[in-house]
């Protein structure tokens, strides 16, 4: 990473960890999925609303704690989710695995992740990768649950991305 980017991740990254946005519970929440990596101790339990006439997440909020990339990762999917639908949703998800993962090279990182994309040093850390994804694995397990917009709690820890 050169030192401009270095900054600025670590700027936003203490920045959403320390202020984490839709951190909270959420009034009537379609779905809440649990979720924690018990080799660092992180826990989140993730809440959607979805519209049903608009299969769209109409609210998004989490609790738990964390390490800073856990809740960094988790407040930053928040803003990047709400209001859209869940297939929107989905994509996101599957650009930020990618990413993530490494298995998307660098150069091709979606522009659509947004700040996100801060996040793309992550994977030179395999250990880390749990804490960015953990999240991610919950929305998952929340969007896999919310076909009809019935009311559900799952556990997504075995989820695979």
């Amino acid at each position: 990473m050169d030192v401009d980017f270095e900054e600025l991740y670590q700027s936003v990254i203490l920045d959403h960890s320390r202020k984490p946005r839709n951190f909270g519970p959420l009034p009537d929440p379609t779905v809440t999925v649990a979720g924690d990596n018990p080799t660092c101790g992180d826990e989140i339990a993730l809440s959607l609303k979805i519209d049903p006439q608009a299969d769209k997440v109409a609210g998004v909020g989490f609790t738990g704690s964390g390490c800073s990339i856990c809740m960094a990762s988790a407040s930053l999917m928040t803003l990047k989710v709400k209001g859209k639908t869940r297939a929107e949703a989905g994509a996101l998800l599957n650009d930020f695995q990618g990413m993530i993962t490494g298995k998307t090279p660098e150069a091709e990182i979606p522009k659509a992740l947004g700040d996100l994309r801060l996040l793309s040093g992550v994977r030179k850390f395999p250990q880390r990768v749990k804490c960015a994804t953990l999240g991610w694995h919950a929305l998952k397990g929340a969007l896999a649950q919310t076909e009809g917009a019935a009311k559900f709690s799952v556990d997504p820890k075995d989820a695979d991305l």
